[in-house]
């Protein structure tokens, strides 16, 4: 996170720590409402690298556990859950979200999911896990490059949102 990002999530800290009273809000709340609010504000947009296209071009570190031709996989750097692990397929393809999946995407769609269920076996996720596939605004998306989200290790709670 750059100084910039930083200050932004300060600030909507104060902000939402003023209007809940001092030491109301948790850390996961923190996270949840600076997750919110960047999703609110994040644009698709093909032009722009995202920071998972970083990743992958390897301008931006990241603790990969898992990558072949097809996707690339690391630890997410603000875990939800003790194992916290973001899948990416390695070409976009137009796959901004979820919602913008075309017939042609089946392939990496599958093999998204199918890469999720080895990636836990690897982890030692054997008492189950959690997928996520966070899509537009109101479903929280904040990196327009189709993702999925791996998490276990703890006892998930439902309703999940």
């Amino acid at each position: 996170m750059n100084k910039l990002q930083e200050l932004g999530k300060s600030l909507r800290l104060r902000v939402l720590s003023s209007h809940l009273g001092a030491g109301v809000v948790s850390n996961q709340t923190r996270h949840m409402a600076s997750e919110q609010e960047a999703a609110l504000v994040a644009k698709p947009d093909e032009d722009k690298p995202t920071v998972f296209d970083k990743i992958l071009n390897k301008e931006i570190p990241s603790t990969v556990v898992f990558e072949d031709e097809k996707v690339l996989a690391f630890r997410d750097i603000a875990p939800q859950a003790p194992t916290h692990i973001v899948i990416i397929p390695k070409i976009k393809d137009g796959l901004t979200g979820l919602s913008k999946a075309e017939e042609r995407h089946q392939d990496i769609l599958g093999h998204l999911l199918y890469t999720a269920k080895v990636i836990a076996q690897q982890e030692g996720l054997s008492d189950g896990f959690r997928i996520v596939i966070n899509d537009g605004p109101a479903g929280c998306q904040s990196v327009y490059h189709l993702h999925v989200h791996l998490l276990g290790g703890r006892q998930m709670n439902w309703p999940p949102g």
